[in-house]
């Protein structure tokens, strides 16, 4: 119970910190820092879906960046198909288009969200290894396919003119942004901490462990983790239409093999199965690429070097280390 309690406080470290430094930012009128934390509630909220698969699951997948990379092209797409501006008129599709965040973002998701159905639906009869090679292997497909789409900028990607819009909120306010970013990842990871204590979480943690003992009780273990596999996706695909928005610009990058290897680092500096494993994760990368970044651009040798001695002597990330051996499971 100690254990749970302190990691619960923890927790609420992380958050109340991510809140309050972009704030003090401002207060100084340093507001680079700002746009600073929105990148680490981006990058937490796509390491929060890759950590529902892979902590609570046991699903290794080497391709979320295919859902992050999704997410940011439905946000470059529909945008340039609204503002009608040069990628559309060599379009072969006639949309509508939006600059509306809240349905880019519901499309963002479902589009990952089907993608990830497909994906599941060939790569979860495997395991093991083969799991992850057959994720990183539709990753890089997408990938490749992306890099031949001239009509959404190719190798080159697809710039986003504008900042788009939220009901009510000035969305090229950087705090505002930054808000709006923060409450989408305190959302995702309620609706992780909801699952993980529901029988669907339950179900999803005994096909991991023994599933004969789940198939016996007329539950179908393939089902369980096409569903997390699915939800994960859409998780990490939302992540994606953020970083479109912040940065304005969608490029393959977002969907190749590095963006993955990123999305897992996040998980495991921060905890894996840790529900704010994530976000330490993506708050110590943030912090390693900024103060080692201005200094050598071989600054991620630093960092593996961190990555390095976590997984020999801290697996439980940097949560686990202050919080104790309590996990998902």
């Amino acid at each position: 119970m100690l254990n749970v309690s302190r990691e619960t406080i923890l927790n609420c470290l992380l958050a109340l910190t991510l809140l309050v430094v972009p704030f003090i930012a401002l207060s100084l009128d340093e507001p680079f820092y700002v746009t600073l934390a929105t990148r680490v509630a981006i990058y937490a909220l796509a390491g929060v879906g890759l950590n529902l698969a892979l902590g609570l699951g046991g699903l290794i997948s080497f391709g979320h960046a295919a859902f992050f990379g999704i997410g940011g092209y439905a946000v470059g797409i529909l945008a340039s198909h609204a503002l009608n501006y040069e990628p559309h008129f060599s379009s072969p599709f006639e949309l509508e288009g939006t600059t509306q965040m809240l349905i880019l973002w519901l499309v963002a998701m479902i589009v990952s969200g089907l993608a990830a159905l497909i994906i599941g639906l060939f790569s979860l009869r495997t395991s093991g290894v083969y799991f992850i090679m057959i994720t990183l292997a539709f990753a890089q497909m997408i990938y490749y396919f992306a890099i031949s789409w001239p009509a959404y900028g190719g190798e080159d990607g697809l710039s986003i003119y504008v900042r788009n819009g939220f009901p009510g909120v000035n969305t090229l306010i950087p705090i505002n942004f930054f808000l709006i970013t923060f409450g989408v990842l305190m959302s995702a990871l309620f609706l992780v901490a909801t699952l993980r204590n529901s029988r669907f979480g339950a179900a999803l943690q005994a096909a991991r462990q023994n599933e004969d003992r789940l198939s016996a009780v007329g539950i179908k273990p393939f089902n369980i983790r096409l569903a997390t596999f699915v939800i994960s996706a859409m998780i990490t695909g939302l992540a994606g239409a953020l970083f479109a928005d912040l940065n304005r610009f969608v490029s393959p990058n977002m969907l190749s093999w590095h963006t993955s290897g990123e999305i897992m680092v996040f998980v495991i500096l921060g905890g894996v199965g840790r529900l704010f494993g994530p976000v330490a994760g993506a708050a110590l990368f943030i912090l390693f690429e900024f103060i080692f970044g201005g200094l050598t651009e071989h600054w991620m040798f630093f960092l593996g070097l961190v990555l390095l001695a976590v997984v020999l002597f801290a697996r439980g990330g940097l949560i686990g280390s202050l919080a104790g051996k309590v996990r998902y499971d």
